[in-house]
């Protein structure tokens, strides 16, 4: 199988949490990933086989109803207009490529993207939920939201899950 035909292999992959996030191997066996473990697992593949030019970033951006209608409710409940959220995909050649789901993410949230850095396929785990959270305690303090942390991380968690119906 070759780097595209990887690529379409992984696009269609549904989405879902695999049941050990430092595995990203794991889409294959469990068929299921999240935007960090597909496009760690591509970045690793592309690594491994000298394909360049591919980057693998994490963008915080704002997640609200437009780009997320399926959150609407729950945004809306909370009294919440968008909360930022790390989202990964790639870039090849510099362009960005986004299989986290067989339609692009990536398009519908570029315009939404707060902050990007780019990062090593290992740095899906730990590094992006500690450089997330950071974020998100200085986002909470700096636009003097009513929640606290750990108020906004379990709206945050409940967001995820109702992504992963």
């Amino acid at each position: 199988m070759n780097f595209e035909e990887l690529i379409e292999k992984v696009r269609h992959i549904p989405y879902g949490r695999n049941s050990n996030r430092y595995d990203f191997s794991l889409i294959l066996t469990e068929n299921k990933g999240t935007c960090s473990s597909k496009h760690a697992f591509l970045k690793d593949f592309a690594d491994k086989n000298d394909i360049e030019n591919v980057k693998l970033y994490i963008g915080i951006f704002k997640m609200n109803e437009v780009n997320t209608p399926k959150l609407e409710d729950l945004l809306s409940k909370n009294a919440i207009d968008y909360l930022p959220e790390a989202h990964c995909y790639l870039t090849i050649n510099g362009t960005p490529l986004d299989v986290t789901t067989s339609e692009s993410f990536y398009d519908r949230i570029k315009e939404e993207i707060l902050k990007e850095i780019e990062i090593i396929p290992k740095q899906v785990s730990d590094f992006k939920v500690d450089y997330h959270k950071v974020f998100l305690k200085k986002w909470i303090e700096e636009t003097n939201q009513n929640y606290t942390f750990d108020e906004i991380w379990d709206i945050r968690e409940q967001c995820i899950q109702k992504l992963s119906e």
